[in-house]
């Protein structure tokens, strides 16, 4: 549906250049939900402008639906970007409107009749859940309640794809939750096609089904979620994961000691990945190499059929079992370190 061929684009600051995009190639599916990330400079919102030409590539072309959104005319392209919607970070809405007449202004601009806009300005009142709200000023309302404001409006003129400028980096991590729920909910009813950019993993682990990596301009990694979430071999996915060691509780980390001693035992600190369950891992512990364990923290998330996160384990066999332990893990490529003995 969306083919992102080869696009580059440069600014300049203080006459020099800086390029924002290099090249970058990307392709999005018809219903699909892709969420492209990166860190504050990347090239993230660059890109997705580039997609209804808001931002006009130096280079390269966007196709959509078979259509070269870089050889369009004004005409042509204004008519096209009629079925884009788009939803910004800070909502954008016009104080001065109620919540029905934000919703109705690209309907009154592309002089739909009243009775119709009525009609259709009812209908996503209700698919945001605002209908006691149509009247109101934006103003009044909490910073989730403008964004579902801004995601009726992008829906106004039924549009095929729909594409979200870091649409939830404003807002508290519960609402940020509901407002990805009705993301979620609009592509599952209408088979709208949501291409979103942000900077936090969690917003992807939440909604999308595909994922582009972006760095300094460049495209890093591209694929399902649970081929980027595997891939930690790139330094930025790395740092998009967020995976900091775990914390030692304190009773223990008072008496740890970096090296082994008679009476102390290993603590493991072990990232899971998709080739093993923790209910396996944990199996081959107590079962197969009949290993004492106790289990001081967990960070798991289950993704589909596969699970990924951190566990720290203290194995509490004698020093060749655990040696046993340990060399099973790293022959299973599964990350492990020893953080210390207590």
């Amino acid at each position: 549906m969306i083919e992102i061929k080869n696009i580059s684009k440069t600014f300049y600051q203080k006459k020099q250049p800086f390029k924002a995009l290099d090249e970058v190639s990307l392709s999005v599916e018809q219903g699909d939900i892709v969420g492209i990330i990166g860190f504050s400079g990347a090239g993230k919102s660059t890109l997705i402008r580039t997609v209804n030409l808001l931002e006009r590539p130096d280079a390269g072309k966007i196709i959509i639906n078979g259509t070269d959104f870089t050889s369009l005319k004004a005409g042509p392209l204004a008519r096209e970007r009629k079925k884009i919607g788009m939803i910004f970070q800070h909502f954008n809405l016009l104080s001065s409107r109620t919540v029905f007449e934000n919703i109705a202004l690209p309907l009154e601009l592309d002089h739909v009749a009243k009775t119709e806009i009525r009609k259709k300005v009812n209908e996503l009142l209700k698919i945001v859940g605002l209908e006691d709200k149509a009247g109101d000023y934006p103003r009044s309302l909490s910073g989730g309640q403008k964004q579902r404001v801004a995601i009726a409006r992008a829906l106004a003129n039924d549009p095929y794809l729909l594409l979200c400028d870091e649409a939830t980096s404003a807002l508290d991590p519960a609402t940020t939750q509901s407002i990805l729920q009705l993301l979620r909910d609009i592509n599952r009813r209408s088979g709208i096609t949501i291409l979103l950019i942000t900077h936090e993993m969690e917003v992807i682990k939440a909604i999308c089904n595909h994922v582009a990596v972006i760095d300094k301009g460049k495209l890093i990694a591209k694929g399902t979620l649970n081929e980027i979430i595997s891939n930690k071999e790139h330094p930025v996915i790395n740092q998009l994961l967020n995976t900091g060691v775990m914390t030692i509780p304190q009773e223990l980390n008072k008496k740890m000691q970096k090296e082994p001693q008679a009476g102390l035992f290993p603590l493991v600190e072990v990232e899971l990945n998709e080739h093993i369950s923790v209910e396996e891992l944990l199996s081959v512990v107590h079962d197969q190499y009949k290993i004492p364990y106790k289990l001081l923290k967990a960070d798991v998330e289950y993704l589909g059929d596969s699970n990924f996160g951190k566990l720290l384990l203290q194995l509490k066999g004698d020093e060749e079992k655990n040696q046993q332990a340990i060399y099973y893990f790293n022959q299973n490529r599964i990350q492990n370190t020893v953080r210390g003995y207590a």
